[in-house]
């Protein structure tokens, strides 16, 4: 198989760090006219997408982190009872929480201050986005899409081109 050029493994180098085909053409130094068209048949050209799939294969192996993995932190988020994490009387986050149930805790703040009623202690437990998180599952899951999805075209247009034949006399 054929080597890519320096300007390719540029782009995917590029490519890599937001998966942005546009801007990672224009990083790699590709011209800036058409940056759309361009990183859009450098993602076609089988070398380049070969080259994207091995880079993020070996990240992932490295990192440790892939798509299971991120599935399992969002349901963590996601699928959580608050009750079993904070304690409503005093918001405090329980003892025997779960390490699991803890991942969904974004921030804790505690405050202690003086007054003339004696020691006060103001706590917060911030949760991460349950709503966002059980979206980004659904989306995961094809519960819904932002797209619609057209089937049945190619009967359609061959319909059509008999209708135009015969409106031409073709046919």
């Amino acid at each position: 198989m054929a080597k890519l050029t320096e300007k390719q493994k540029r782009f995917v180098e590029e490519y890599l760090i937001d998966l942005n085909a546009t801007q990672a053409a224009i990083r790699a130094g590709y011209s800036v006219k058409n940056p759309d068209k361009i990183g859009s048949e450098l993602l076609g050209k089988t070398r380049v997408s070969e080259e994207i799939s091995k880079a993020m294969a070996e990240r992932s192996r490295r990192t440790g982190i892939n798509q299971d993995r991120v599935v399992m932190e969002l349901a963590k988020i996601a699928l959580v009872n608050p009750d079993d994490v904070i304690n409503p009387e005093d918001a405090s986050v329980r003892e025997n929480a779960s390490k699991d149930d803890l991942a969904c805790i974004q921030s804790v703040k505690v405050k202690h201050s003086s007054s003339d009623k004696g020691n006060i202690t103001e706590r917060e437990v911030k949760l991460n986005d349950k709503i966002k998180a059980l979206e980004l599952l659904g989306k995961h899951l094809g519960m819904w899409k932002d797209k619609v999805e057209l089937s049945g075209l190619d009967e359609e247009k061959t319909k059509l081109d008999a209708i135009l034949e015969q409106m031409r006399g073709d046919g």
